[in-house]
């Protein structure tokens, strides 16, 4: 099942995806929630009765009769207030060729244990532009990622009970302003600044039953689902990034245990995979450079395009706008 929230008569409403088409859940089914915090946090109730509608829209027998085209809906994030947001570093492939750029070796204790950080929930959004001041175009990033949304509070949660607390994956746009977040990391705090501007998910939220055929075993000594799923971003129209979700090595389960130990969970909480290998421009820049010391950096501009797209999660699209703002924190360094 698809699920998408979207911006109708001035409120947010949540609604099933169908050939294209959104179904707002009030018209499917009095039970239903309209928001996706309200579905998730009942989940285990109201989530028969949308897959009951789902199948009647289907099969054509469904009791809502006016669907809004998705290329018509203001779409916003799928979990548009989410109750957290951290994110993961679960791709080797990443580390190990951001490291090797900066020519140093691989961490050993990334292949120990999963590690996470928070981000700023209250600067989650969905497709559209992407608002940054003049600070954020040092060295501005998109990270290709993916995420999943807890769908029932839970605490200490083992690895091998895991996947049962995830709702679906979304594709996730970790954004970066690179020299905001390495200037703050020399005083080993952070990434802070350098992110909590925006972070993209989106356009939908697609339940696990909708990618069991993607499944496939995760990586050697791990635990917990993986899926064959393509990544592709695109940056005014020209690819620039393409891995694979199977390629984490850290599973969802694995990171959702080391994240609820000691801790709640709640429904809404939001957790990133990290960065897939080649998904963003500091690695890129770093391996151009490294074969080519003349290799000319790209970091994204106003008026950019980014197109993110994971098999069966949809297409994400953003374009960068520069704030009508000349106020910048880097000018106010004490020298």
């Amino acid at each position: 099942m698809k699920l998408v929230t979207h911006r109708k008569d001035g409120h947010d409403q949540l609604a099933l995806v169908v050939d294209g088409k959104l179904y707002d859940t009030d018209t499917l089914h009095p039970d239903l929630p309209i928001s996706m915090a309200m579905f998730l946090n009942y989940w285990d109730d109201v989530l028969p009765l949308a897959l009951s509608a789902e199948q009647q829209i289907k099969s054509g027998i469904a009791r809502s009769t006016m669907p809004t085209a998705l290329l018509e809906s203001n779409l916003l994030a799928p979990v548009p207030h989410p109750t957290s947001c951290r994110d993961g570093y679960a791709f080797r492939q990443h580390v190990a060729a951001a490291r090797r750029n900066r020519k140093v070796d691989m961490i050993p204790e990334f292949d120990q244990y999963p590690i996470f950080y928070f981000t700023n929930h209250n600067s989650i959004q969905g497709p559209g532009p992407i608002h940054c001041m003049p600070d954020h175009f040092e060295k501005l990033d998109f990270e290709l990622e993916a995420a999943i949304v807890i769908n029932r509070p839970g605490r200490n949660i083992p690895a091998n009970q895991a996947d049962d607390y995830i709702a679906g994956l979304m594709i996730m746009n970790d954004m970066s302003a690179r020299r905001l977040q390495m200037e703050e990391m020399l005083l080993n705090l952070g990434p802070a600044k350098g992110k909590d501007f925006c972070t993209v998910i989106g356009p939908m939220l697609v339940t696990l039953d909708e990618l069991a055929a993607y499944e496939i075993p995760c990586k050697e000594g791990h635990t917990g689902k993986s899926w064959n799923l393509p990544m592709k971003c695109w940056v005014n129209g020209i690819q620039v990034s393409e891995g694979n979700l199977g390629d984490m090595d850290w599973t969802f389960a694995e990171i959702i245990e080391r994240c609820s130990y000691g801790v709640d969970l709640y429904a809404g909480d939001v957790i990133g995979s990290g960065t897939v290998g080649t998904g963003c421009f500091l690695e890129l820049n770093g391996t151009g450079k490294l074969h080519n010391p003349d290799y000319q950096e790209q970091w994204l501009q106003a008026g950019d395009l980014v197109e993110m797209e994971i098999e069966g999660l949809g297409k994400l699209s953003n374009t960068i706008v520069k704030e009508d703002s000349d106020f910048s924190i880097l000018a106010l360094k004490k020298v």
